[in-house]
């Protein structure tokens, strides 16, 4: 690939090395997922079952791409890492968890937002105290 090739879409001159294959990683990513999407559409309006397998493998292929690539960019994106580690492979409501992350709060984002109050009339967030035992 020339630089030209790989610097569509950047729309800086003179950037570093690193930002530049971040670029690439993210361009990746954005062309693997798209590609899924055109397989999933491909498998639903296949007519054919044994395609439709077919297609359905690829796609998966695709996600397989996109995962190693969005992992590469975890490992150097501080912020992305942080991200990831608040919102992936968590339960609950997703808002839930950035409330929690931004703002401190205990449910871990499952809490059911009808729930009661704990009955000791705290917020449920403990003591803010240190102890001096």
């Amino acid at each position: 690939m020339s630089m030209a090739d790989s610097s569509a879409g950047l729309h800086e001159a003179g950037l570093d090395a690193g930002t530049v294959d971040r670029h690439r990683a993210i361009v990746s990513i954005m062309e693997e997922l798209e590609a899924v999407d055109w397989y999933d559409q491909r498998v639903q309006a296949s007519s054919d079952a044994e395609l439709a397998e077919i297609l359905a493998h690829n796609r998966d292929e695709e996600k397989e791409h996109a995962a190693m690539t969005l992992e590469w960019l975890r490992r150097r994106d501080p912020a992305l890492d942080r991200n990831l580690r608040t919102y992936l492979f968590t339960a609950g409501r997703i808002v839930g968890l950035e409330d929690d992350a931004e703002h401190g709060g205990g449910d871990g984002g499952g809490a059911d937002p009808g729930a009661a109050a704990p009955s000791d009339g705290s917020l449920g967030i403990g003591s803010l105290k240190g102890t001096t035992e």
